[in-house]
């Protein structure tokens, strides 16, 4: 599916959602879930080439993988946490929607700091 597709699916789910929305809340909201969900699960393929083609670059660079892979767990957290934000704003749920985006905010901060302590270590080694 290409980004067309994608957007025009969008929008014809939105047009629902808002139609929907007018006679039945908590099944819009479980509309909107739905397709965030259908849409997510069509870019699961070209982001597989996309870490196929990274994972190549770090071992022709010789890089150690887990830092890469903590990166791209990273990026997923901020993905899926915004996702699941959006997904409780759309629902009028402000207050989750921040404890959700806080829990991602927490969840990369543990994630990053093994990368922190190299790149301090790194500076370290440089430092006369």
């Amino acid at each position: 599916m290409d980004i067309i597709e994608i957007v025009g699916f969008g929008f014809i789910t939105l047009v629902l959602i808002m139609v929907i929305r007018q006679n039945n809340e908590e099944l819009a909201v479980m509309l909107s879930l739905a397709a965030g969900i259908m849409i997510f699960l069509q870019l699961i393929s070209p982001l597989q080439s996309v870490l196929t083609i990274l994972e190549e670059l770090t071992i022709q660079a010789d890089l150690n993988l887990n830092y890469i892979d903590t990166l791209l767990k990273i990026v997923g957290i901020a993905y899926i946490t915004e996702f699941g934000a959006q997904v409780c704003k759309d629902a009028e749920e402000g207050t989750i929607a921040k404890k959700i985006e806080l829990a991602g905010k927490v969840a990369i901060m543990l994630l990053a700091v093994p990368l922190v302590i190299m790149i301090l270590e790194t500076v370290l080694t440089l430092l006369p």
